[in-house]
Parts: structure tokens; sequence; C-alpha cells
């Protein structure tokens, strides 16, 4: 029996090139042969801090080739034991012989397929000259977003904001010897009817983009608001922009983004223009004309997990 491959964090954050990550979810969508079932969502107490965490089952198979099961929890709290709201493992599986191939952290994977699959729908949705950025939250997710955005347009200004502006500030000096300037902002007004790419990743239950400061042309990348009862654009941001998801399977289901405004009847169901696997087999269009608003909501999908476990195992191997 072979031996199960030990993946973490350090191997997969110093070996992703995001250009090759979104390439490789990019054939996964398109491609549309893994097996996936809808994820297993529970949300259970958690009293000594006062809030719900979550546990996430993700599993997929791809026939005759590779399998997986991601097993995550979600902690909201956890910024006051200083640890990442996310924590959890990858399990790669051969599929054939049901075999575990690589144990992988699940974090930095889910990070980068996360980052990787916003950007992935940005080529698509943003335009091509889109030159400027506004990272809404400081989370672990925004350096990979802004990074990964990088790698699909040529950015050369980004700003970020967070609650805290020390830790915006963090982020804006970890990335200052990057392709394009980067700074830390103190309110989201003074730059979001600026700039051609927002990106959203926060635990926000309460929505941070308002429709009332976009321009035409922009693209709006919404990550976080997990839950059908958080939110991180208002209504009017849905009512102005052409409404794509990275799955319909979850996308309708799962975030406040989208439940919320289907609930009130601001958002049709059939009025969401297209999902991942659509963009990626040319079945639907994205962006359209150059004025159009596009958003994007992702809350995740077992199959960018799969093909992220692929591309680290892949490397992993050939080291």
């Amino acid at each position: 029996m072979e031996k199960i491959l030990q993946i973490d964090d350090a191997f997969i954050e110093n070996n992703t090139v995001f250009s090759e990550l979104i390439q490789e979810l990019k054939h996964g969508f398109s491609n549309n042969k893994t097996i996936i079932p809808m994820r297993h969502h529970h949300d259970f107490p958690n009293p000594e801090v006062n809030a719900d965490s979550t546990l996430l089952l993700m599993p997929a198979w791809n026939p005759n080739k590779d399998a997986g099961v991601k097993i995550v929890t979600v902690s909201p709290e956890n910024r006051q034991f200083n640890l990442p709201s996310i924590q959890g493992t990858y399990i790669y599986f051969d599929a054939v012989k049901g075999t575990i191939k690589a144990i992988l952290e699940a974090k930095s994977l889910t990070v980068k397929r996360t980052a990787s699959a916003s950007a992935l729908a940005s080529a698509y949705l943003s335009r091509k000259d889109s030159s400027s950025m506004l990272m809404v939250g400081t989370g672990a997710l925004s350096i990979n977003l802004i990074k990964a955005h990088a790698s699909v347009r040529s950015l050369k200004n980004v700003f970020i904001w967070g609650r805290s502006f020390e830790k915006a500030q963090g982020i804006a000096s970890a990335l200052k010897n990057e392709s394009f300037s980067i700074k830390a902002i103190k309110t989201i007004k003074e730059k979001i009817s600026d700039v051609d790419i927002i990106s959203c990743a926060t635990l926000s239950k309460t929505p941070l983009v308002f429709g009332k400061y976009l321009k035409a042309g922009q693209h709006i990348d919404l990550v976080g608001a997990y839950k059908k009862d958080m939110r991180e654009a208002d209504d009017e941001t849905i009512v102005k922009a052409s409404v794509f998801v990275d799955t319909f399977q979850g996308g309708l289901k799962e975030s406040g983004d989208i439940v919320i405004p289907i609930e009130k009847n601001i958002l049709k169901k059939e009025h969401i223009k297209a999902d991942l696997f659509q963009l990626c087999a040319n079945k639907q269009k994205g962006r359209t004309f150059e004025k159009e608003i596009t958003v994007f909501k992702s809350v995740g999908h077992a199959l960018e997990d799969l093909v992220a476990a692929g591309y680290y195992f892949k490397k992993f191997k050939n080291e």
C-alpha cells in the first residue's frame, strides 16, 4: 500500500500559481464529469462564545480517477482566540481502489481555490480593461483574492478596507512589492464608486456594498456571507446588476445575498444569468456590454476542492 502523503499549508502556500490553478478549475467546470452531492451543512451551538459554529462536509467523485471529501468547521468568533474562522482537512482518494492518496490541510487549499474561482468568474464578468480593485475584508482570503484577480486583470491600483484599519495596513504592507500599488482605506465609501472590481469576503450579516454607490461597468465579487442570514450586498445592488453564481446547486440555497432577494421577490431564480459550469462550457455568456454591472456570488463547491487537491497532489509528487 502506498504511503499516504501529508500536504501541509506551507507547501500549498509556496506552490500555488494562480494562473495554473484557475485553468485547472476552468477545465473542471467545463468538463463536468465530476459527481457532486449537495454538501452537508450543519450548524451547532457554541455557548462558550455565544454563537453557532458550522460543520461542512463536501464530497466529490471523479469516476475512475480521484475522489475526496473536505471536512471543515467555520467558527465566526475565532478572532478572539487569534485563529482563522475556517479550520479543516481534505482527504484525497484513489476513486478506483478507495485508498487514501493524500491528506491536505484545508485552510490554504480552501482560500486558494476560492480565490481562483472568483478570478475565473472575473475573467468572464469584469471588463477586460479593469485596472483597479477594492478589497472589502481582511481575513485569510483577502491577500489571495487580490493576487488571484491580479492574475486575470492588469491591476494598477488596489484599495483594502477592514473593520480594523491596522489589519488593512498590514495586508497593504505585505503586498507592497507586487506589480500594483495598494493602499488601506478607512471607509468603503471613499473608493467604492471609483474602482472597476469590488471583492468582498466577510462574515457580515448586514450589507457593506450599497447599490447607490455603484457605477456602470463594475464587477462585484461576493465571497463571504455563507449563511442565509448573512449579506454583503444590498437589494439595490442586486436590482442594478446581472447576477451570476458559482453553482446553482449551492448559490440558490445557502447565502443571504441570493436567498433574501429571492424571498423578497427582488430577484427571480430564472433571472440569474449563469453559473461557472455554463460559463466555462460556453453555454451562456458572461458580460455582454461595457456598462453592465455584474455580480458573482460564490458559496464554494466540492468540485473546486477536488480539482485543487489534484493540482497540489501532482505538484507534491513531482518535487
